[in-house]
């Protein structure tokens, strides 16, 4: 099985997470404005918990968003480094799949739409169906007004789980999205040790790549870009 350290700066939260032989080594604190200077100090607790160091590490992970564009760099510019002195491969993970893997192992959930407060009235959504820890998209990741969310729809028999901040926008969404949601937690944050739990089933699929090709996903600018 392979050792990893994964990492995460995309909300007001800051957390890094080791995966080593099936368990998880993890720290996790809300930290607004504070990632730059919290991040290694809990690199070098969560590394000395699991009894490793940097360079027993099999690969490395980080939350490549989407989130707040100065946490995903923050995250990307520490992962990156280390990836780049150890010579190992970097996984990105997705924010909002983290988010779908917290409520299905927390609450049991197997459909869940993840969604994120992207500010000026967007929220990033994604929506996954979760089975023995892992998620599956039935909907990409994107961003868009609360007003424009809709179910996936091939699914629209199934009772989705909200989580994420994005669910605080519930009034802003549109009925049909209301009826299909049976149960919603907005306070989950992404958390670095469930990125772990993705990336070692990432790394294992070989899906770990050189540090220089994987980049943060910021939605809003491909969006952008697309309408430009």
């Amino acid at each position: 099985m392979a050792t990893l350290l994964a990492l995460d700066a995309s909300s007001s939260a800051c957390s890094c997470a080791v995966w080593r032989d099936g368990e998880v080594f993890s720290r996790f604190a809300l930290a607004p404005r504070e990632h730059t200077h919290r991040l290694m100090p809990m690199i070098d607790d969560v590394l000395a918990e699991a009894q490793i160091s940097l360079t027993d590490l099999d690969a490395l992970a980080y939350g490549q968003g989407p989130g707040s564009f100065t946490g995903l760099r923050i995250a990307a510019g520490v992962a990156q480094g280390l990836a780049f002195a150890l010579e190992r491969p970097l996984i990105g993970v997705s924010t909002l799949a983290a988010l779908a893997l917290a409520a299905h192992r927390r609450y049991r959930q197997s459909h869940v739409f993840a969604a994120l407060d992207a500010r000026m009235n967007e929220i990033y959504v994604g929506a996954y169906h979760c089975q023995d820890d892992t998620v599956i998209p039935v909907m990409a990741d994107a961003v868009m007004p609360p007003q424009s969310l809709e179910l996936p729809p091939a699914n629209h028999d199934v009772q989705w789980c909200g989580v994420g901040s994005g669910w605080s926008l519930w009034e802003d969404m549109p009925i049909e999205v209301k009826t299909g949601i049976d149960q919603c937690f907005v306070d989950p944050q992404p958390d670095a040790a469930d990125m772990a739990r993705l990336a070692a089933k990432a790394f294992d699929a070989q899906e770990g790549r050189p540090a220089h090709e994987v980049i943060p996903v910021y939605l809003r600018d491909q969006v952008a870009f697309k309408r430009g």
